[in-house]
């Protein structure tokens, strides 16, 4: 069977999605889940973009050891100077260079000519191989770029040494014929071109991302860029679990696989959810929570039956477990630490400790825990943002006559004890209103979600917020079994957010480029 590579650019693209902001200490943590993943190349960022960017990128490069770690760079000599400089340290290094082809970015964007585009394509791939073994090309909005003119582009970029042609679909505006009729022409008309790994990129503007990139998988294409979950700039990207689990499930079809290690799928979907604040919806393919449901009368008794009746992917396969409540108050300290290594976590003594502490704390409020309540409590916990003000305790008078009041005590991270009331239009209001008095912070609450970690009248609630402040924006999340207590310490989160990157808000600015 054919092998197809995967490019993640979660981190990158991903990163685009409206409201997402990640800190150098979350895409870390979601490079290395990538890498447990088999991620073959990893998209750190667009290390030209800003100094925070830069930052990330040469972070990831220098934990990554199995993925390649990419930067993303103009066709620019100063972009590529800031993409050596990042990718420094990093054992498999690849710059991804890119400029736009298409008829519409030349006049209006560019303002360049045909001739211009390719001159400039040339120029910086030989200054790239100065540096970089490994080069990918893209030609931006490469799928509404006249074919005869986009030949000579990958014709030009292939003789100057890259080594990876990808042809993005940038606005998701192509059907699965015409995307792969692309890849066709290119390899008919492209000398050398089967010397080069194909790559396809595509975008879900008309829901067709996922069956584009198949498409283009079929038309000859060796790899495939997309993220997880499918986030991603307007609308998003192809989703790799999506394309990954296609490939598995039709081997029969496409004849092709990868070496995702598929059991790593349900707990990365869920890491690139918690950190971006980006609900997975219920009904979404393979790693939404309906996936795997059945409501049907007729669908329930077909799977009692014969499990392959209404299901055609098996739970386990991206990783969850059916038999989830496995722990209690019961539960020892040697079985927590099991149980933690078991979903993927291998954390020091102390910090075994510190969350056995919360773990039967959560026990004494809860009659069963499941593994999606340890998760939540480890992602929780493990807060890589310093403490500058920390929830101690939170009292609430709420009445449907009465006015909603909230009194909040926050230590502040020299020791010192505050307390605030503050009334409010809902309790969630009043609770916000109090903390703003203790912290003497003006944020502008931009989003507020509460989604349930698991099922039942004492699950695990877990509140994301947007909060927004001058020209930053940060997310923050809280988890707990009382819903009012989770939106206090998602706001407190966001607020630590806030504090540690203000003063830098330059290293903090989004890169804006789509590919």
């Amino acid at each position: 069977m054919r092998k197809i590579e995967i490019f993640d650019t979660t981190l990158r693209d991903g990163e685009q999605s409206p409201g997402v902001n990640l800190s150098t200490e979350e895409k870390v943590e979601i490079a290395l889940q990538l890498e447990r993943l088999g991620v073959t190349r990893i998209e750190a960022g667009f290390a030209a973009a800003s100094p925070g960017d830069l930052k990330s990128v040469q972070e990831i490069a220098r934990r990554v050891k199995n993925s390649t770690v990419v930067s993303l760079s103009r066709a620019v000599k100063e972009d590529i100077d800031k993409a050596v400089e990042a990718l420094r340290e990093a054992e498999k290094p690849c710059i991804h260079l890119f400029l736009a082809t298409s008829p519409i970015h030349r006049k209006h964007k560019l303002k360049m000519t045909k001739e211009q585009v390719i001159e400039n394509v040339v120029e910086a791939i030989r200054y790239a191989k100065q540096f970089f073994d490994e080069i990918e090309f893209s030609p931006e909005d490469g799928a509404r770029t006249e074919l005869d003119y986009l030949c000579e582009v990958v014709q030009a970029a292939v003789d100057a040494g890259a080594k990876i042609i990808n042809i993005p679909d940038t606005v998701g505006y192509m059907t699965p014929e015409q995307y792969a009729n692309i890849f066709r022409v290119v390899q008919e008309n492209v000398k050398g071109i089967e010397n080069v790994k194909l790559s396809c990129h595509t975008h879900d503007d008309l829901g067709m991302a996922v069956a584009n990139s198949l498409a283009a998988i079929e038309a000859g294409v060796t790899q495939v860029e997309g993220t997880i979950n499918g986030i991603g700039e307007r609308a998003g990207n192809a989703a790799l679990e999506e394309v990954a689990l296609a490939l598995e499930t039709r081997k029969d079809y496409y004849q092709a696989t990868t070496d995702l290690n598929l059991k790593e799928i349900a707990r990365t979907s869920q890491l690139v959810s918690r950190l971006t604040g980006m609900i997975v919806p219920r009904n979404k393919a393979i790693v939404g929570s309906n996936a795997f449901a059945h409501e049907s009368g007729i669908h329930q008794d077909g799977v009692l039956k014969e499990v392959t009746t209404y299901e055609i992917i098996r739970p386990e396969t991206i990783g969850l477990q059916s038999n989830k409540l496995v722990l209690g108050k019961h539960s020892g300290r040697h079985a927590f630490r099991e149980k933690l290594q078991e979903l993927g976590y291998n954390l020091e003594t102390e910090q075994v400790n510190q969350l056995f502490v919360k773990f039967k704390d959560l026990c004494d409020r809860k009659k069963e825990v499941s593994d999606e309540d340890i998760l939540a409590l480890v992602d929780s916990k493990l807060s890589h943002v310093p403490e500058t003000y920390k929830l101690e305790s939170i009292q609430l008078s709420y009445g449907n006559m009465s006015l909603p009041t909230a009194s909040v005590r926050i230590r502040l991270a020299d020791g010192t004890m505050m307390e605030e009331a503050a009334c409010g239009n809902g309790s969630v209001d009043s609770i916000y209103k109090a903390i703003d008095r203790v912290t003497g912070e003006e944020v502008v609450l931009d989003d507020y979600q509460i989604v349930s970690v698991t099922h039942g009248k004492d699950a695990l609630g877990e509140v994301f917020v947007r909060l927004k402040q001058d020209d930053n924006l940060v997310q923050g999340r809280g988890v707990s079994t009382d819903v009012l207590e989770a939106s206090a310490r998602a706001y407190i989160n966001a607020l630590n957010k806030l504090v540690a990157r203000r003063g830098d808000a330059v290293a903090n600015e989004k890169p804006s480029v789509s590919v």
